[in-house]
């Protein structure tokens, strides 16, 4: 019992601080002090929404009809334009009605999955390093993690049969996220076609995060999973407009795949939630008909600041593997700061240097001795914070006599 009678769940003490929601607490203290933060640590896209879209929201926002509560599986207009798209990027076939949900973000419709997927006793694969909510989500479910570290593809194959084959009970999903965040890590239907064949051969289900579908560069092209013959017997994947269209804060995602599964995420959700707000839905429409180009045009911008951030990196003597898809490089702090931990690192560039950027243990502890940085920032801004954090260094480097 605490002092103040106010007792939490004990699924609470199963959640470390959230250490991205540290860093964002500090950045916006700064601001308000009216400090200039260079913000490289969260992947909130600050282009604009494409104005085809902004448009139509507007335009609908005045109809009182769209100010009524949604269905809460999603719009069938919006849903039916989910699996045109899915038809035309990679020849998948879709049924509107039953293999396509709408979600509150792909977090949100992760989160609430885990919940209709997993409970006590129930185990699920997770790589690692892993984006927070496909640790979480399981652990507020009540299910066990069980880490699978990101190295080769082989290896990582041999991990999970090893875990199918020693386990009782043997897991029940596991969870997938390609193109990776945090640490750029490609997918490709090799890979895809063997997770399936493991599905079904040790009977668990595939989540596959695939919200970074359209940030592609070099003329890599991110598949789907369900692209696989017989990945809708066991998959879902979830989509998300935040990135590909630049509306983070619009909180518009979507889940496709196993009617089953789907099912069981419509459930929770008719609990949980009245859907999105109907003026954004049809907003997402737009955007999937008529912005294509504007991706294109987007991941161009992203690929840009790409070639700089690595270029500069590269010359401060930092190792840089260069992403061919997402929003962030993953890369390893200099062995000469090895002395501080990620965290440390990241809270020195906040104080020293004014720029926020994510500490690689904030993914697990897999990511110690990374840093994960956005490409959100334009070009100019990225100059600047790389230069002050190189004269952070610099000072740091004196200070201890490197």
């Amino acid at each position: 019992m605490s002092n103040d009678g106010i007792n939490f769940a004990s699924r609470m003490d199963e959640l470390p601080p959230y250490l991205f929601g540290m860093i964002n607490k500090m950045k916006m203290e700064k601001r308000r002090k009216g400090e200039d933060v260079i913000d490289l640590g969260m992947g909130n896209p600050v282009d604009p929404t494409p104005e085809a879209v902004i448009d139509k929201l507007t335009e609908v926002v005045k109809d009182p009809k769209s100010h009524r509560y949604p269905e809460a599986s999603g719009m069938k207009h919006l849903k039916r334009e989910i699996s045109r798209y899915y038809k035309k990027d990679y020849d998948v076939d879709l049924n509107e009605d039953n293999e396509v949900i709408c979600t509150i973000g792909s977090k949100e419709g992760i989160s609430h999955m885990c919940l209709a997927l997993v409970g006590p006793g129930d185990t699920v694969l997770v790589p690692a390093p892993a984006f927070p909510i496909h640790v979480y989500a399981i652990v507020i479910a009540g299910g066990n993690v069980i880490k699978i570290p990101m190295d080769s593809d082989k290896a990582f194959i041999k991990s999970i049969v090893n875990m199918c084959e020693s386990m009782v009970p043997k897991p029940k999903l596991l969870v997938l996220n390609y193109p990776h965040n945090p640490t750029g890590k490609l997918g490709n239907l090799d890979l895809f076609k063997e997770m399936v064949a493991l599905a079904k051969k040790y009977n668990f289900m595939i989540l596959q995060d695939f919200a970074y579908a359209k940030i592609n560069f070099d003329g890599y092209v991110a598949p789907s999973i369900l692209q696989v013959p017989g990945a809708m017997d066991v998959c879902v994947e979830f989509g998300s407009f935040s990135k590909s269209y630049n509306m983070a804060g619009w909180r518009l995602g979507y889940c496709v795949g196993n009617k089953r599964m789907i099912e069981g995420l419509s459930k929770i959700k008719g609990y949980y939630d009245y859907g999105i707000f109907s003026a954004i839905q049809i907003a997402g429409i737009v955007a999937m008909r008529d912005c294509d180009d504007e991706i294109v045009h987007q991941c161009e911008i992203y690929q840009k600041r790409r070639d700089l951030m690595c270029d500069i990196l590269k010359s401060m003597d930092w190792e840089v593997d260069v992403p061919k898809a997402g929003m962030f490089l993953w890369v390893k702090i200099p062995e000469k700061y090895s002395y501080m931990t990620s965290y440390d690192f990241a809270i020195e560039m906040m104080d020293r240097a004014n720029v926020a950027v994510a500490p690689g243990t904030g993914f697990g502890d897999e990511g110690e001795g990374y840093l994960r940085l956005a490409l959100v920032e334009n070009e100019n801004r990225i100059r600047q914070a790389l230069k002050q954090m190189k004269r952070a260094l610099w000072d740091i480097d004196k200070e201890k006599g490197l």
